[in-house]
């Protein structure tokens, strides 16, 4: 992705579907850590700009730190669950490696086992664009929609005297 808030279409996309199950916090964050090394290598002029993080072992590591790091501020958030949170990171991470390896050429999701990168090109650019900006569209739709129910719900319900 050219940058990191496309890969938050499906993340809105998969919490729309399951909110207390997986948390949108945790698959923002881990796509804002994998993408700061490709930012790094970029503002530093080295290539390849996608290196540990860009690979499942990286993300895999990428998804632990914010685990971590919800873990030890969870009272700040106290509705997160720990399970929200894994399911989240996990999801944001490989995600964005899944998606990244499709469009970026120095790309190797698989190493340290392969430099092969079977995804580069699998699909059209516009096509992966689109995709992310629709599932983002849906997910925002959906979430929208659930919270005008519940509030019209409790707008519906008598109050106690």
């Amino acid at each position: 992705m050219p940058f990191t808030p496309f890969h938050f279409g499906p993340g809105a996309l998969l919490h729309s579907a399951a909110p207390k199950h997986i948390s949108f916090l945790a698959f923002c964050g881990a796509n804002v850590l994998v993408d700061v090394e490709p930012l790094y290598f970029m503002l530093t002029h080295q290539y390849p700009i996608h290196r540990f993080f860009h690979t499942y072992i990286g993300a895999t590591v990428a998804a632990g730190i914010v685990i971590g790091l919800f873990v030890l501020v969870r009272n700040l958030v106290p509705k997160l669950t720990v399970r929200a949170v894994t399911l989240g990171a996990f999801a944001g991470t490989y995600s964005h490696v899944l998606f990244d390896s499709v469009m970026h050429a120095d790309m190797e999701p698989f190493a340290p086992f392969s430099d092969a990168n079977p995804l580069l090109g699998a699909v059209f650019l516009n096509t992966l664009h689109g995709f992310c900006l629709l599932a983002g569209m849906v997910g925002i739709a959906v979430i929208g929609a659930r919270y005008l129910w519940k509030k019209s719900r409790a707008k519906a319900r008598p109050t106690a005297r």
